[in-house]
């Protein structure tokens, strides 16, 4: 009798995403980060509609797209988090060479 082999799918996972890319989290941090941004350039910019579209997009596009990937599979927040506690945490190490006892 041989074994039977099942192919797993490769977007098995893909069940807490949207579109299958974003994860849940992400997205949410995202529109947190833009909508501030969004608010400003189109209330408090004195320009006109086309000048607010490209601030918006040359500002918007980039952050949007930076909260979406993340840093390392960790959310902004998360990774902000994890940054903040190895700053507070971190300890200057000396070797002055020789023999340790």
């Amino acid at each position: 009798m041989e074994p039977q082999v099942i192919n797993i799918p490769a977007n098995f996972t893909d069940a807490g995403k949207i579109f299958g890319m974003f994860e849940i989290r992400n997205t949410i941090e995202m529109l947190v980060f833009i909508a501030p941004v969004i608010l400003i350039v189109f209330g408090l910019v004195p320009v006109g509609l086309t000048a607010k579209i490209i601030i918006s997009a040359v500002i918007i596009v980039p952050l949007g797209g930076f909260s979406l990937m993340g840093i390392r599979d960790y959310s902004l927040l998360t990774f902000v988090k994890i940054y903040l506690k190895w700053r507070k945490n971190r300890r200057i190490l000396t070797y002055k060479g020789g023999e340790a006892t």
